[in-house]
């Protein structure tokens, strides 16, 4: 009998073996982290730089056939800059195990599925946040709570000058993990130290954003 289950335990393929999950192709992945910034702190190449950035990653993940937004606000003069929210879609996404984030862009701004276990990079990692060594829980945004894009114009810069700074200025980073002192925001806990790579780390950064895949 041993002989016997030992030849049938042989004869299973080695593909009945669990083999690694596809997260990004089986969830219809349409939310992520970057797992990466630019490198360059809050300098991501504009809005056009960080959308390529979101799709490489998507792409490298194995999720295709998306158009890929970064949640990022712009600042103009004497009018409002790009909004966030206005360029991600109407919803849902889910993340990279088919969680849902949101259905729609009043239940992300007001209610969003978006904490530590949820906020997940494009490979369904998590990122590190408060308690973790180094906590990275902010992320990019240069947006207000509501995802609209600061207006009148506020003295001070919110977006890194359009994202194209890793030196001078400021950008208003969320909580992934809905931690930090009070700060609890998701899209808009307080603002950074500055736009260099070793600015945003001081603060508990690492120069990651937010993707959003648009409906078609």
């Amino acid at each position: 009998m041993h002989s016997l289950l030992h030849a049938a335990f042989l004869a299973v393929p080695l593909f009945a073996v669990s083999t690694p999950f596809a997260f990004a192709n089986d969830s219809d992945m349409s939310f992520f982290i970057t797992s990466v910034g630019s490198g360059r702190g809050g300098d991501l190449g504009g809005l056009t730089g960080a959308d390529a950035h979101c799709a490489t990653l998507a792409a490298d993940a194995g999720s295709t056939g998306k158009t890929w937004r970064a949640y990022l606000s712009t600042q103009e003069e004497g009018k409002r800059g790009i909004s966030a929210r206005d360029r991600i879609g109407p919803g849902p996404w889910h993340n990279a195990k088919g969680e849902l984030i949101a259905k729609d862009l009043d239940q992300l701004h007001l209610n969003p599925n978006i904490v530590k276990s949820t906020a997940l990079d494009e490979n369904g990692n998590l990122i590190k946040g408060r308690g973790d060594s180094p906590n990275e829980h902010d992320i990019l945004t240069g947006t207000q709570s509501d995802g609209t894009a600061y207006f009148p114009r506020v003295a001070e810069d919110r977006t890194c000058s359009n994202w194209t700074s890793s030196g001078a200025g400021s950008a208003t980073v969320g909580h992934h993990d809905r931690h930090g002192g009070g700060n609890i925001s998701w899209n808009a806990a307080h603002n950074s130290r500055g736009c260099s790579q070793d600015d945003l780390k001081k603060t508990g950064g690492a120069g990651l954003f937010m993707c959003f895949a648009v409906s078609e």
